[in-house]
Formats: C-alpha cells, sequence, structure tokens
C-alpha cells in the first residue's frame, strides 16, 4: 500500500526475519562493540547503572587493559568472523523486545561464514511488558482493582503518564542497586482517588500490606530495590526457564556463544540472570548499541540476502488436492465419484514437513492437471500444521494459510485433452514463493499466492 513494491517489482521488497537479523549482526561485530558479561559484579569494567550506550571509552580503555585476557580477536576475513569461531561452531540469540522473546541457533559454515540455522525461532510472550504488568498489578494491590479499571477508562492520558514514569525508572533497575527508586504519581491519580475512595493516596499506601512502597513527601511513590527486582522476576524466571528447555535439545550442544539483543537485554537484571544461569555453558555477549541491533542486522541482511544458507521450515506446508480412491486405504467417507471415477477428497499433499532444513532456494515440484480441461483457472488452496504428518486437510490443527491461483488463460487456444501443470514452489526464503508451467506449452502459468485473507 505504501508503493515501496509493485506486483510489477517485488524484488523491490525484501522480509527480513528479526532473529536472522539479530544474528548477522552479531557475526560481524568489532572488538569494541561488544561487552562480555563474566562473572565479574561491574559490567565490564563499569558500574551498570551507566547505561550500556556510554561505552564505546570504557569498553576500549578495558579491552586495552585486559589484553592478555582472552578477548576477542577480529580478523577481516569475508563477513569479518572472529577468529575463535570454527566451522561447525554454534551460537545463541537470544532476541528480547517489549512483546516477546525470540531465540535462534545458528551454526557458521566456512569458508565463506554462512550460516545455518539449527534450531527453528521459538520465543514466548516474556517481553518487557511483563514488567509493567507486574507494575499494575501491585497498583491494583494498593488501590484497588476497581479503581484502576475506572482510572484508565477515565483519565486515559494521565495512565499513560503513568506508565511512562514508570518505564524510566524500571530502566534505572539494577541487581546491585541500594536506594529505592521513586515514581511520580500524576496530578489527577491522586485528585481522582480522593473523589473515588473519599481518603488520600498516602493513606491507602499506609493502609495497604505492601510494605516495600512507602509515600514520599514529594508526592512519589518510593520503591525499595527489592520491590522493583521483584516486578521483574516472573519474566525473567521464564525467559531463563526457556533458554534452558533451548540448551537440552539435542541439537544444541556445544553452544559457544550466547548473543543477548533487543530493548530488554539493556537490562542489568536479565544481564546477570543470563549471565548466572548460563554462563558456565558458553560465554554471554551484549553488543554495544544492542537497542539497534535489529534494525543494522536487517540492512545487513538486504546487502547480502543469501547470508543465510540454510533455514528450518517452522510448519509442515502442503496443498489440498483428489486423490484416486483406493479402498482400504481411504476412509470411505471422502469419497467422490465424479463422472464414473472415484476420487477420495480432502488429501494434503504435502510439500516441506516442519523443523526440516531447507537450503535457500530449494524448490519442491508437483504436477496438477486441471479437472476440466477446458477450465481457466485453477485455484489450489495451501494449507499449514504444526504436525509433521499429515493425512487430510481436515485432520485438527491444519489450517488454510493462503491460496494458489494459477491463471491459465492465454497459454494456448488449442487445449490438450489432458492438460498438466507443473507448480514450483520455494520455501528456503524468507517467503513462500511460487511459479507454474504449462507443460504442454512449456508456458509459464500466471501465479499468485495470497496468504493475507485468512
Amino acid at each position: 500500500q505504501a508503493g515501496m513494491a509493485s506486483p510489477e517489482n517485488p524484488e523491490q521488497l525484501i522480509i527480513a526475519l528479526e532473529p536472522e537479523a539479530a544474528s548477522i549482526y552479531c557475526r560481524k561485530l568489532r572488538l569494541h562493540q561488544m561487552i562480555e558479561l563474566s562473572s565479574r559484579a561491574p559490567v565490564n569494567g563499569y558500574s551498570p547503572s551507566d547505561t550500556i550506550g556510554t561505552g564505546f571509552t570504557q569498553a576500549k580503555e578495558h579491552i586495552r587493559r585486559n589484553r592478555q585476557s582472552r578477548t576477542f580477536l577480529v580478523e577481516n576475513v569475508i563477513g569479518e568472523i572472529w577468529s575463535e569461531l570454527e566451522e561447525g561452531d554454534r551460537y545463541i540469540v537470544v532476541d528480547s523486545g517489549g512483546g516477546t522473546v525470540d531465540i535462534t541457533v545458528h551454526q557458521i559454515r566456512l569458508p565463506e561464514g554462512h550460516l545455518k540455522e539449527l534450531y527453528k525461532a521459538t520465543g514466548g510472550p516474556y517481553g518487557s511488558l511483563g514488567v509493567d504488568y507486574e507494575f499494575e498489578k501491585l497498583l491494583c494491590k494498593i488501590f484497588g482493582e476497581d479503581f484502576i479499571e475506572q482510572f484508565k477508562i477515565k483519565r486515559p492520558a494521565a495512565w499513560v503518564d503513568l506508565m511512562i514514569a514508570f518505564e524510566s525508572r524500571k530502566r534505572a533497575a539494577a541487581p546491585d542497586r541500594t536506594n529505592p527508586l521513586n515514581i511520580t504519581l500524576p496530578f489527577s491519580f491522586i485528585d481522582y482517588y480522593k473523589k473515588f475512595r473519599g481518603h488520600s493516596v498516602e493513606h491507602a499506601l499506609r493502609k495497604s500490606n505492601v510494605d516495600f512502597v512507602k509515600w514520599s513527601s514529594q508526592g512519589m511513590l518510593r520503591m525499595s530495590p527489592d520491590a522493583m527486582n521483584a516486578l521483574f522476576k516472573p519474566t525473567i524466571d521464564q525467559i531463563v526457564q526457556h533458554l534452558s528447555d533451548v540448551f537440552d535439545k539435542p541439537e544444541v550442544t556445544n553452544v559457544k556463544f550466547l548473543f543477548l539483543v533487543g530493548g530488554f537485554a539493556e537490562s542489568p537484571l536479565l544481564q546477570q540472570a543470563v549471565q548466572s544461569a548460563f554462563g558456565s555453558r558458553c560465554r554471554v555477549i551484549i553488543p554495544q548499541d544492542v537497542g539497534l541491533t535489529i534494525l543494522k542486522g536487517a540492512v545487513l541482511f538486504g546487502l547480502d540476502p543469501a547470508v543465510i544458507k540454510v533455514r528450518r521450515s517452522p510448519l509442515t506446508y502442503g496443498v489440498g488436492v483428489l486423490n484416486r480412491f483406493v479402498e482400504g486405504r481411504h476412509p470411505p467417507e471422502k469419497l467422490l465419484v465424479k463422472d464414473g471415477t472415484r476420487w477420495c477428497t480432502d488429501v494434503f499433499d504435502r510439500f516441506i514437513s516442519a523443523d526440516q532444513s531447507v537450503a535457500l532456494g530449494e524448490t519442491v515440484t508437483r504436477s496438477y492437471t486441471p479437472a476440466k480441461p477446458s477450465q481457466l483457472v485453477i485455484v489450489i488452496n495451501i494449507y499449514s500444521s504444526e504436525q509433521e504428518s499429515v493425512g487430510f486437510i481436515t485432520e485438527p490443527g491444519v489450517k488454510k494459510c493462503g491460496t494458489l491461483r494459477l491463471d491459465l488463460t492465454g497459454t494456448d487456444a488449442a487445449v490438450p485433452n489432458r492438460r498438466e501443470i507443473k507448480t514450483l514452489m520455494q520455501f528456503g526464503d524468507t517467503e513462500i514463493k511460487a511459479m507454474a508451467i504449462d507443460v504442454a506449452t512449456s508456458k509459464s502459468v500466471k501465479v499468485g499466492i495470497d496468504f493475507l485473507n485468512y
């Protein structure tokens, strides 16, 4: 709609996958662009209360002092792979944002340093919004759920202001912080609460049994560092648990590095939790401008989309077809008799299985025949499932995810009796593409896949 690409020039637009973009960028990092979390308390020679963004000078200084320690050596080979990474080495990229955390495992393939995806990207709703949700639960505990619900409806702008105030304090939370965090309550919160309840916010705080949140004389909520850290705990625990599950997978052995990227990766609490849980298994690394990792990786991917050579299919894909009915093999309720021929309906013709490795540009070929020779359009429905083996499109978990439309007009006037259309679908890219050929005339047939209306 924005006119970035047209049907005539679809190649003007390339879709980059977030976890891959993160991975590509991490692989290009230079020495001074990384912070290695070790068991030392200050993050790489400067205290965690500094934001990571101030890092360049300290990080360079730190590296100069620690030349003799195991720092990264970067050789300028194709794609600037670290000299420490060898053929077959594996690394994990953990992309933690506001809403979700995505995890991908990649393996280096030399000499060009291409990447192979070993473990399909997984994740869950364990982003930093979980921390905001815990804060909201805390407010409900102090002021009552009924009040918070009403306040959100009646004073939406003030509610947003309050969450923005919380956001900036959230960024100041750190494992070794000793002084309390103050959160300014908007005036309309204090005012509306008095009208709603008939007593003051201060009174509510005194009455509530939440002892680690106090009311300061300047009119702020004063939270102890422990109270703030407790808001992070459920979300961070889920991330660590999810990562533990990934580490236990057979294809995820001998991981050398764990890259922590995305906006939530700026949190020293998350950094410390990941380091203490997995620091003994691999080296935990944070890029300097961690919030921009994905953006920069997407640009690198756009410059060289062939950098990722092998992906894993997230789902099983196939199309719904009619096959000749075979007694004893096909269920009787699927029988359809048409012009004296016995057909089995709803057959799932599988193109690719979930978790299967697919190389860039790998195609799957199938031949289809129109039901009637005079037909001018064939519409084939594309289905997906999380299950690896699927027999029929009516099985539970099978979803229609697109339609493949083959336009047979204009291929040839003299239509042969039995017409064969060869369909090629390409899976190894970030998008599924299709082309089709009319075998009799060798002319290509117009193809469109519609994934948007499902």
